[in-house]
């Protein structure tokens, strides 16, 4: 995938005023699905629900995601309150580059909506020693004109300071972004701040949804 060049033609959205697209990238650019990983590669019931339990749903989680713990921190905690054994949260651990994959569907529509004129952002809770690794191995990232992940502002969403940082790092106007997320609460505080706003749930089509709030 390559990133276009200076090719970009004008806006057209005079009705929306919308200029800036901001995008979470768990399960709107990026998959990010543990149960159905676990399920796809054979791990039985009720090991698969002691590793989400204990791991993924965990607050340990979260401190990872808002930069407050290192991965081996978070592991070394985990196995003192887990019945599982240090190596294999280690190794759950390392499965999380393959548990996250690029939506193709999704990332198609990022040139085109550079080509017109849009700025692309993204503001996701994210740890921050994978994230260097998910950029590389995905080329669409060129398409940004910036982001935020949560480790490295150390805030995350749904609060408030986490968008008001991102809006401040890059001189947006709230009324002048759309925001996109696949959780309510998040897609709530963008609300709250004056964006316009995707909830996106389940399967539903991003390109027709955004195309709808570009023409509004």
């Amino acid at each position: 995938m390559e990133c276009p060049g200076g090719n970009r033609t004008a806006s057209n959205n005079e009705k929306s005023m919308i200029r800036n697209i901001i995008f979470d990238l768990g399960n709107v650019l990026i998959s990010f699905k543990p149960a159905d990983f676990l399920d796809d590669h054979g791990f039985h019931e009720d090991y698969k629900k002691i590793i989400l339990d204990d791991i993924f749903r965990s607050p340990v989680w979260h401190q990872i995601d808002n930069g407050d713990l290192t991965t081996e921190e978070a592991i070394e905690i985990i196995a003192s309150r887990s019945s599982l054994k240090r190596q294999e949260i280690s190794e759950i651990f390392n499965l999380r580059t393959q548990i996250l994959f690029p939506l193709e569907r999704n990332i198609k529509m990022l040139p085109e909506l550079k080509k017109r004129g849009l700025r692309l952002f993204f503001l996701s809770n994210f740890p921050s020693d994978i994230f260097d690794d998910i950029v590389k191995a995905n080329p669409f990232f060129c398409f940004f004109d910036g982001g935020l992940i949560s480790a490295r502002a150390k805030a995350s969403k749904p609060a408030r300071r986490f968008f008001e940082i991102l809006l401040e790092k890059y001189n947006l106007d709230p009324e002048e972004c759309l925001f996109i997320d696949d959780l309510e609460a998040n897609v709530q505080t963008a609300a709250e701040l004056g964006m316009k706003t995707i909830w996106l749930y389940d399967s539903l089509d991003l390109g027709f949804l955004i195309k709808e709030k570009l023409e509004t």
